[in-house]
């Protein structure tokens, strides 16, 4: 069974600044450029048939392109950190877009998603970093100038059983409008 979600890509240009702000934090362990990504509903392992719904119904998708920007680091996890991201500045289409995936997917009889949306693109997983070594490296780390880029497509991507942070496959994609070139499948997802 696939471990399944829906997300935005990073684009290669994007993730090559936000390795910028790589390093310099014992503890952390880095996420790979290539699996930055903004997560939109985690989906979990699905069999089969239900990786072929979700297929059918992000592909019925009507949302267009829009702007994401990138306008701060953070961390999550309080007094004990486990992770640092760059956030994503708040943004009605793509909270709209979220909401849209929720629904198709609680449509699908998948439970609603637990946590509250707060996109954001992971950096790095923490363990054992003291909530004083984050502060420091956040305030020694700030996006000076917001990063932004346009969203294009939807992508189902999925994990191995992991500690997370990667690697990430994508199984397919769903174009944001109509001027984007068709979507693009694995043909494997089809046969999970």
């Amino acid at each position: 069974m696939p471990r399944l979600f829906t997300a935005l890509e990073i684009p290669a240009e994007v993730a090559s600044v936000l390795t910028l702000h790589r390093g310099g934090l014992v503890g952390a362990r880095w996420i790979e450029p290539a699996d930055y990504h903004i997560t939109l509903r985690f989906l979990g392992d699905v069999d089969r048939r239900m990786a072929h719904d979700v297929h059918e119904f992000l592909g019925d998708l009507r949302n267009y392109p829009f702007e994401v920007t990138l306008d701060a680091l953070g961390s999550f996890g309080g007094d004990k950190p486990r992770a640092v991201f760059a956030r994503v500045q708040p943004n009605q289409k793509l909270t709209e877009l979220q909401a849209d995936i929720e629904r198709l997917m609680r449509r699908l009889g998948l439970p609603p998603e637990a946590r509250k949306f707060a996109p954001h693109v992971t950096l790095a997983r923490l363990r054992d970093v003291s909530p004083v070594d984050v502060a420091q490296y956040l305030g020694q780390h700030p996006i000076v100038r917001p990063i932004s880029f346009t969203a294009r497509r939807i992508a189902l991507m999925s994990s191995r059983d992991s500690i997370g942070g990667g690697p990430y496959v994508l199984e397919a994609a769903y174009p944001l409008g109509p001027s984007y070139p068709n979507r693009m499948a694995r043909a494997d997802v089809q046969r999970r």
